[in-house]
């Protein structure tokens, strides 16, 4: 006997759809000109089903890094105790970066002038990376550093992390890899950081 099948689409599909139709529309009208209603329109879906995967419209910019920070947390959870918090740090952002390349770049990184600069976006660019600082600090306080210290290499890092991206996404079709623009951006970071 065969079970019966799942109702409706794939959730992973219902989210590529929503993320694909706003990517469409903010090109077509600009992200300040395109509505929710319309994302959901394009995408065959609900309003609420967009709710379900997203809290704003520019949280679809960020699928593929919130898919990919999982990866990060989980190496600062598997860091050997004997690595120093620094370098642990450095080895667990190298590995989340192996997770984009030359054919996968984050649509917010090359795409943000045709967009164009807009609050939202901006505001759910923070919300991600104060929430990042504060794993990276939650990490480094576990390594022993008092939390001002802690706070202030999270938010270093952070810093870097997006100078690498900005460079990596400027660099073009001929960008290569991302792992040698962290790993520049952040040595002065782990250096100083774990003196």
């Amino acid at each position: 006997m065969t079970s019966p099948s799942p109702r409706g689409r794939p959730q992973a599909a219902s989210r590529e759809m929503l993320q694909d139709a706003a990517f469409e529309l903010f090109l077509e009208n600009g992200f300040a000109g395109t509505t929710v209603e319309q994302i959901t329109t394009r995408a065959g879906v609900s309003r609420n089903t967009f709710f379900n995967y997203f809290t704003a419209k520019g949280d679809v910019f960020w699928v593929e890094l919130d898919d990919s920070l999982d990866t990060l947390t989980e190496a600062l959870r598997d860091a050997p105790p004997e690595v120093p918090a620094m370098q642990a740090l450095l080895d667990a952002i190298i590995r989340f970066g192996r997770e984009f390349g030359p054919a996968r770049v984050p649509f917010a990184l090359t795409q943000y002038e045709l967009i164009g600069s807009v609050h939202e976006l901006q505001a759910s660019a923070l919300t991600r990376f104060t929430r990042q600082a504060g794993v990276f600090r939650a990490f480094l306080v576990s390594r022993g550093f008092d939390r001002l210290r802690a706070d202030t290499a999270a938010y270093a890092a952070i810093g870097a992390i997006v100078a690498a991206g900005t460079a990596w996404a400027d660099a073009g079709t001929g960008r290569g890899e991302v792992e040698p623009y962290l790993r520049e951006a952040l040595a002065p970071v782990v250096a100083g950081f774990g003196a």
